[in-house]
C-alpha cells in the first residue's frame, strides 16, 4: 500500500466523483474522497483534469440508472485520451449483478466495481487493479459496519452522520432493503463520539442518516439518542431523515418538543392517500393512521414543517385512489413533497404485480398532484412574510454573489444580503416575499 501512495503522490494523481441518489450517497462519496486523499490522491477540478472518475450510483428509481448508464457512457472518450486513467462505478445499482454484468459488457473501459458494503476496501481494489491490470469487481453480501474510515466533508457549516444502514420493511416498489441490506445501527457511544468531534470542529448542524431513523437500535431507541445528543453535546442543530410513519412514536415527538435544537421539520413519507394502495405497498400504515399521526405532530410541535414522498400509478391504482392522494394532500397541506411516477424495479414485488398504471395516465396524474402540491406550497411559503426567522447561514447564493442563503429550522432555504464572513452564523432575517420554494429577505 506504501509504494501505492508513493505512485500516486509522485504523478499527482487527481479524482472526480460523481454522486447520484440521495442523502446516504452523499455522505458515501465524502467517505470515498476521504479514502482516496489518505493514499494521496487531490481532488480534480473537473472529470477531464481526473486520473481517476468514480460514479457513486442509485438504483431507486430506473430513470437514476439510464441516467447513470449514459454519463459512464461518455468517459470512454477521455478514457482514449488518457489510458492511464482509472474509471470505478460504485453504489447501490452495482450491488445488483444484472446490473453490475450489464455495466461490465457495455463498457469495457470501466476498471473497478463495487457495492454498498465493500467501500472501506477501495484501496486494494486500486492496488489490485494497478498490480494486474485486470478489471475488478466485488460486491458482497457482507454487511459488516466500517464507519472507521477517513471522510472528506464537504465544506460549510453542515455534516451529515450515519446512524444507521439498510431496512427492514421491504416495502413492494423498493430495491433497497436488497441492496443496502438488513438494519445495522451503529452503537450509541459511536454516534455521540462523531458528533462531538463534529461539534469542537465547529460544524453547526448535523443530519442524522438511515433508511428508518426510527427504527434505530444501537443500545439506546432513537428518541433516546436525540436526547442523548441535545443534553450532551453543544451541537446547535439537529436533522434527521427518513422517518417511517408506523415507527414514529410518541417518545419521540415529546423529545423534538422538549429540545429546540432538534429542526421543527420532519419528513415523512406518506407515498399514496389511499389504505388499499398502502396495502400493497406493504407500508404497515392506513390513510387513517398516518393523517391521525401528522395531525398530532402538529398540534403537539406547533410551526413543524411536514415535508413527504408521493408515489403516483402505482400498479392497481384507481381514479378513486388517486383521488384520495388528492384529499389527503389537500387536507394534510404539506410544506412541500417529493412526488414521484411510479417505475418498476427489478427484483421488487410491485414489479411482477397485473394492472401496471398506463404512462399516459400516470403522466396526467403527476401533473396534476404537481400543480396542487405547488398551490400549497406556495401558499405554505406566503405565511411566513412579514415574519423573522433565524437562518443558519450555508453559503453564497449561486443565483446573486452579494447574497447569502440558508435554512431555517423549517428547512425552508432563505435568500438574503451579504457575504462570506456570514456562513456558518446563525442570522435572524425578516422574511419580505418568497418566489418558488425559497424566501427572501
Amino acid at each position: 500500500m506504501e509504494k501505492l501512495k508513493a505512485e500516486v503522490k509522485k504523478k499527482g494523481l487527481k479524482y472526480h466523483i460523481i454522486t447520484y441518489g440521495c442523502q446516504m450517497n452523499a455522505h458515501e462519496s465524502e467517505k470515498i474522497a476521504g479514502i482516496l486523499e489518505n493514499i494521496g490522491y487531490t481532488p480534480a477540478n473537473s472529470k477531464e483534469d481526473a486520473d481517476f472518475i468514480l460514479f457513486n450510483t442509485c438504483c431507486v428509481r430506473e430513470n437514476a440508472e439510464q441516467k447513470t448508464f449514459g454519463n459512464v457512457g461518455r468517459i470512454k472518450k477521455l478514457k482514449q485520451l488518457n489510458q492511464d486513467m482509472l474509471v470505478a462505478v460504485c453504489g447501490c445499482m452495482m450491488q445488483q449483478e444484472k446490473a453490475a454484468k450489464k455495466l461490465m459488457e457495455t463498457f469495457p473501459f470501466v476498471d473497478i466495481i463495487f457495492g454498498t458494503h465493500n467501500l472501506h476496501e477501495l484501496p486494494g481494489m486500486i492496488l489490485s487493479y494497478k498490480s494486474g491490470g485486470e478489471r475488478f469487481y466485488s460486491a458482497p453480501e457482507t454487511q459488516e459496519l466500517h464507519d472507521d474510515v477517513p471522510q472528506k466533508r464537504a465544506e460549510g457549516p453542515l455534516a451529515s452522520v450515519n446512524i444507521m444502514y439498510g431496512c427492514n420493511n421491504f416495502c413492494s416498489y423498493c430495491i433497497v432493503p436488497y441492496v443496502r441490506g438488513r438494519e445495522r445501527s451503529r452503537s450509541a457511544e459511536d454516534v455521540m463520539r462523531e458528533v462531538s468531534g463534529l461539534t469542537a470542529q465547529g460544524y453547526r448542524e448535523v443530519m442524522l442518516l438511515g433508511q428508518n431513523v426510527n427504527s434505530y437500535d444501537g443500545g439506546i431507541n432513537f428518541a433516546r439518542l436525540l436526547k442523548r445528543i441535545c443534553g450532551e453535546t453543544d451541537i446547535p442543530r439537529i436533522r434527521f431523515m427518513t422517518s417511517h410513519p408506523k415507527d414514529l412514536s410518541d417518545e419521540l415527538i415529546e423529545v423534538i418538543a422538549a429540545y429546540p435544537q432538534i429542526c421543527r421539520h420532519i419528513h415523512l413519507p406518506v407515498q399514496s392517500g389511499s389504505s388499499r394502495v398502502l396495502r400493497k405497498m406493504n407500508r404497515k400504515y392506513t390513510r387513517e393512521a398516518y393523517i391521525a399521526l401528522a395531525e398530532k405532530i402538529r398540534e403537539r410541535i406547533p410551526g413543524i414543517a411536514i415535508t413527504t414522498d408521493i408515489i403516483v400509478g402505482f400498479p392497481g391504482e384507481t381514479d378513486v385512489d388517486f383521488g384520495d392522494t388528492l384529499s389527503l394532500v389537500k387536507r394534510l397541506r404539506f410544506d412541500s413533497a417529493f412526488t414521484f411516477v411510479y417505475s418498476p424495479r427489478s427484483g421488487t414485488q410491485a414489479a411482477e404485480m397485473p394492472d401496471q398504471v398506463d404512462e399516459a395516465l400516470r403522466t396526467e396524474r403527476i401533473m396534476e398532484l404537481v400543480a396542487l402540491q405547488n398551490k400549497i406550497t406556495e401558499e405554505r411559503n406566503r405565511e411566513y412574510e412579514g415574519k423573522t426567522t433565524q437562518v443558519l447561514v450555508e453559503g453564497i447564493s449561486t443565483r446573486n454573489p452579494g447574497h447569502v442563503c440558508g435554512r431555517t429550522s423549517t428547512s425552508k432555504m432563505v435568500n438574503f444580503e451579504g457575504g462570506a464572513d456570514l456562513i456558518g452564523h446563525f442570522v435572524d432575517v425578516k422574511i419580505t416575499r418568497h418566489i418558488g420554494l425559497s424566501l427572501y429577505e
